[in-house]
């Protein structure tokens, strides 16, 4: 595929082969940004693990020291005092019916979805058009509760979910170029270290195996999985 005069430019200097440290990755991926709105700051982690196995699924939520600097569209399907209860703490939209039916129309104008347990059974009738977008609220992920303002309150202020795919890797955005190096990175440590925490017992060898960092339009950085492992214990 032929890439842009920018993106050339960005990585005339670059090894594809070294290393990198995570300062080293995060200060080249910032320098080498190009684009003229504020990329956000992407990784790839690939895991020793087998996800076909149930017992070997990586998956988890974190809220980033320092967020992720997107502003997410807070959908909460509730009822009675609940409904205020989300709306004070910050959500976009809070109802229940009234929200399903729209959905059901064909608006789906929100990044994050919660639900009470109470209300699973009317969320139920939109399962094939939420869960398809990774919508559907869960309770492994903690977006099914009655504590609707802290999870409201931790998605507004930059929880991420994440989950390993089927060839074994983990994608997610943690930040933008304008945090600069130090947020960056404080972010990406955070994210490492939930990732270890996670490991499942049943994983067998090296189970922190590769891991890429990269903007939205650059080049990625592969960095060190020994020296991340070193600096998250």
């Amino acid at each position: 595929m032929a890439h842009g005069k920018n993106y050339t430019n960005s990585i005339k200097d670059k090894d594809p082969l070294k290393i990198h440290t995570l300062d080293e990755g995060v200060d080249a991926i910032i320098a080498s940004s190009f684009a003229k709105f504020d990329e956000s700051v992407d990784i790839a982690v690939k895991l020793g693990v087998d996800p076909r196995h149930a017992d070997q699924m990586v998956r988890s939520t974190l809220v980033l020291p320092n967020g992720t600097g997107r502003v997410e569209r807070v959908l909460v399907f509730a009822k009675g005092e609940k409904i205020q209860e989300a709306l004070d703490a910050g959500a976009d939209y809070a109802g229940g019916d009234d929200l399903v039916e729209k959905i059901q129309g064909g608006w789906l104008e929100f990044e994050k979805c919660i639900a009470t347990p109470d209300m699973m059974g009317v969320v139920g009738k939109i399962g094939r058009v939420l869960g398809p977008r990774s919508l559907m609220p869960n309770a492994k992920l903690g977006t099914v509760t009655f504590d609707v303002a802290r999870v409201v309150g931790e998605v507004k202020s930059g929880k991420v979910d994440f989950r390993v795919d089927k060839a074994g890797i983990i994608h997610a955005m943690l930040g933008k170029v304008s945090f600069g190096s130090e947020k960056v990175a404080e972010n990406i440590r955070a994210f490492i270290e939930k990732i270890i925490q996670l490991k499942p017992s049943s994983a067998k060898g090296i189970y922190l195996k590769g891991v890429t960092i990269s903007t939205t339009m650059g080049p990625g950085y592969r960095l060190d999985p020994v020296e991340l492992r070193s600096l998250v214990k």
